[in-house]
């Protein structure tokens, strides 16, 4: 991890593009202005995953083996809400900020599920007004993602999921902070195990497969 205090965007732009895979760049004392105008340069060809919190800057340089893994979540989730008949709308990693909090955030991947009616059809949000992610989703390979959790609950986000390679955990909101469950509220039928077996069996028995045997289990059992 580096740390520096760039007050340049294209001092930061140009640190980031030498991250190596898996690594992160930490700036302290980041204005919100050079924060917004880093976003606005990136758009939405970003392979980084950047977050803000108060002044404090940080950018990630996801592995191969990293992305792989939120693709494969994403995939889980989308086949076990299909067959519960459940309502999901996903947005992928994109940025979640308020700037009358001075927080921002991209998460792995992340879902609109208690809101998903809300946000059909709606591409541009601003979080003065509208709700959250129900969840948002972290790849936690080779770091952790507990920094990053005082974000997601200064902007209200209901539950934060945490895959750690061998271990899925949920968190959800309590009294401004995160306390870890054994499944989900907002999807109680969904455990960390389901979760694991499924992506496990994807990396080893390819995803067609093993959706189609995921999707046939869920059938049978639910």
């Amino acid at each position: 991890m580096s740390s520096m205090n760039l007050p340049s965007t294209h001092d930061v732009l140009d640190a980031a593009e030498h991250l190596p895979s898996g690594a992160r760049l930490l700036i302290e004392d980041f204005d919100w202005k050079h924060y917004e105008q880093l976003l606005e340069v990136i758009g939405n060809r970003s392979r980084w995953r950047v977050s803000y919190d108060r002044g404090r800057l940080e950018i990630l340089s996801p592995s191969p083996r990293h992305d792989k893994y939120g693709a494969l979540i994403d995939l889980v989730v989308f086949v076990f809400m299909e067959v519960y008949d459940l309502d999901l709308e996903s947005y992928g990693h994109a940025t979640w900020k308020s700037k009358a909090l001075e927080v921002g955030v991209e998460p792995d991947c992340c879902y609109f599920i208690r809101n998903a009616h809300r946000v059909v059809g709606k591409l541009d949000f601003d979080m003065a007004v509208d709700p959250p992610p129900d969840v948002a989703v972290e790849v936690d390979l080779t770091r952790s993602s507990f920094k990053k959790l005082s974000i997601y609950a200064a902007l209200g986000v209901p539950e934060v999921w945490r895959f750690h390679g061998n271990a899925f955990t949920f968190h959800a909101l309590e009294g401004g902070g995160y306390s870890e469950l054994q499944a989900s509220r907002i999807v109680p039928q969904l455990t960390g195990a389901i979760m694991v077996e499924a992506i496990e069996d994807c990396v080893l028995h390819g995803q067609t497969k093993a959706l189609k045997a995921f999707r046939r289990r869920l059938q049978t059992t639910k």
